[in-house]
């Protein structure tokens, strides 16, 4: 083959415009039953063993109407460009009309002679409303063949019919696509709506351009408060990749980086266009094997926030319908990275606040002490449980565990408001926790306090023997567990909890806590789900407990965190406080 031949099928091959076309009629390497009838029609017809619809793409041809081809090409129903006669009609625009392929100089290299026995050739152009040579109808003949003008008039006919079917194919893809945007849009708001991480952006993005844009790679990058940009997908890349591209100046010259810093789509439609517009991100290209890309801005209401990005193996040629598709999903991705950015300050916020009123347990000369804080799953990470400790005079600790009702930033709230007041009755009277827990209701309904909360108050007091006097009151809360040796036993007794009603008789209860003993106060979210009943809960709780209840208290509330009944399937925040009396 000359080399001016060569250029010249090579970019008809490679020709953006007519490889879109191509994929717009939806064919392939597959038998389809209308072209199946071209084929079989050429073949009466034209008195010939084989006959073929074929398109040609940038290296092979295939043939989604075949008739009389033997095999294994049958079967495979394509061919690399090595045995294609076919690219000839391409690049010239012309029918191809052989008489004996062995002897003409334009084709008597190619392996289709040898391998599929092609000797007679005639081949007429398959175009799209827009002139696109998109393939040919050939009939084949395995021996010299004369082509009589009869002949070659019948086999334009067939191809101008075969042309139409094809264009219809195409105008209907059109139709099909234009719709399938349309639903793209309308689920993408829904679906990325409902994502909780920067991941499950990513995910939700690719899940919705599949079968529609089918890129390699969707990803997002977004810019730090310094201008540079962070990528928040690199998960989804090999790891020297990703950390090359994992903080970088808004200058480099990347799809991602034009975007972000021009605020307009970067459409690059094939490897040329890459390298000329974008030289920083040819070296990604050529590692990952993408050759176009499409970068969309995400706009803030300050300008852009970063860039939503798309690779294709292929050359791609982003047309307006797709341009405006990619811009509305971007827009709805800087929506959603908003809502997250939100999301994020107030978990931050919720949690400093959540910190802040759970302060450190007190030290104590012989007691051991430990407490853990875990919310539930929800979005502010804070709510109205809480612990406290406080060492009082001769010896004395105070134990508090309690839970205002609600999962929110106002539950936390109203805990703070008891929480200090009951520090505050704990420091300045000394009386029984039941006189302190009905001035806590007093001073909540004063002040105008309307949380319902449940608590328990509790006096650890050094005795004469080296034994504990534990004195409690409890307001509606989960009864405490008291290990000694191995035996558990439950600290019954409750009256009704704070904010139930006015003037309420409170009682105190008390028990010896031998040298080992270890007690242990928590919340309802410890041992209670929806799923199973509270008494599970504590079966669960008091085997924990007997299991590890040698251990220091920091290790022992990590067990039964880790092995209480909510473990898996965290439903309400769980406080938690352990108390260890030295042997």
């Amino acid at each position: 083959m000359s080399g001016s031949m060569g250029d010249l099928l090579n970019s008809a091959l490679i020709s953006l415009t007519r490889l879109n076309a191509l994929g717009r009629t939806g064919l392939d390497a597959i038998a389809d039953p209308a072209f199946d009838r071209f084929a079989a029609m050429v073949r009466l017809v034209m008195r010939v063993p084989v006959a073929l619809v074929t398109l040609v793409g940038p290296d092979r041809q295939y043939f989604p109407g075949a008739c009389g081809l033997g095999e294994p090409w049958l079967g495979r129903r394509q061919t690399p460009l090595s045995h294609s006669f076919c690219q000839h009609v391409v690049a010239t625009a012309e029918p191809l009309i052989v008489t004996d392929a062995r002897l003409d100089p334009r084709v008597r290299d190619n392996l289709a002679i040898e391998d599929l026995g092609v000797v007679g050739y005639a081949g007429i152009p398959l175009t799209d409303a827009n002139g696109e040579v998109l393939g040919s109808l050939c009939a084949i003949d395995t021996e010299p063949r004369a082509w009589t003008q009869a002949e070659l008039s019948l086999l334009a006919d067939l191809a101008a019919s075969c042309s139409d079917s094809l264009r219809l194919r195409i105008a209907t893809h059109r139709s099909d696509l234009a719709f399938d945007r349309s639903q793209l849009l309308l689920r993408a708001s829904t679906a990325l709506g409902a994502t909780l991480t920067p991941d499950e952006v990513v995910e939700t993005v690719r899940d919705l351009v599949s079968g529609t844009l089918d890129p390699a790679y969707v990803g997002f990058s977004v810019l730090d408060d310094t201008g540079h940009l962070l990528l928040a997908s690199g998960r989804l890349l090999p790891a020297t990749t990703a950390e090359r591209w994992r903080h970088y100046g808004r200058l480099r010259t990347t799809p991602s980086a034009l975007a972000a810093t021009t605020a307009k789509p970067v459409l690059l439609a094939d490897r040329a266009a890459v390298g000329a517009v974008t030289p920083d991100a040819a070296e990604t290209f050529d590692e990952m094997g993408w050759q176009s890309a499409a970068s969309v801005p995400l706009l803030g209401p300050a300008g852009p926030i970063g860039a939503l990005t798309f690779t294709w193996k292929v050359p791609h040629t982003v047309d307006d319908g797709e341009q405006a598709v990619l811009v509305a999903l971007a827009g709805y991705v800087a929506q959603t990275l908003a809502r997250l950015r939100l999301l994020e300050d107030r978990r931050t916020a919720a949690a400093t606040m959540q910190k802040a009123l759970l302060t450190p347990l007190p030290r104590h000369h012989h007691i051991r002490m430990a407490a853990r804080y875990q919310p539930a799953h929800h979005e502010d990470h804070v709510g109205g449980d809480w612990y406290d400790a406080v060492s009082l005079d001769g010896g004395r600790l105070a134990l508090v565990i309690g839970d205002v009702a609600g999962h929110s930033i106002d539950a936390a709230a109203k805990m703070s408001e008891y929480r200090s007041m009951l520090r505050t009755l704990l420091i300045d009277r000394h009386e029984p926790p039941s006189a302190l827990l009905r001035r806590l209701e007093h001073t909540g309904h004063a002040l105008g306090l309307d949380g319902i909360a449940t608590v328990v108050l509790a006096y650890l007091d050094p005795g004469p023997t080296g034994e504990h006097i534990l004195t409690w009151s409890n307001a509606g809360h989960p009864p405490p567990s008291l290990l000694v040796g191995n035996e558990v036993s439950m600290l019954e007794g409750r009256d009704p909890l704070l904010g139930a009603g006015r003037r309420i008789s409170r009682r105190n209860h008390t028990v010896r806590l031998p040298a080992g003993a270890t007690l242990v106060l928590h919340t309802d979210g410890l041992v209670e789900t929806r799923t199973a009943t509270i008494d599970d809960g504590y079966r669960r709780l008091h085997a924990a407990l007997v299991a590890h209840g040698g251990d220091a208290p920091d290790k022992l509330a990590d067990a039964l965190l880790a092995d209480s009944i909510t473990a898996t399937a965290r439903e309400d925040d769980v406080a938690l406080l352990v108390v260890s009396v030295p042997d």
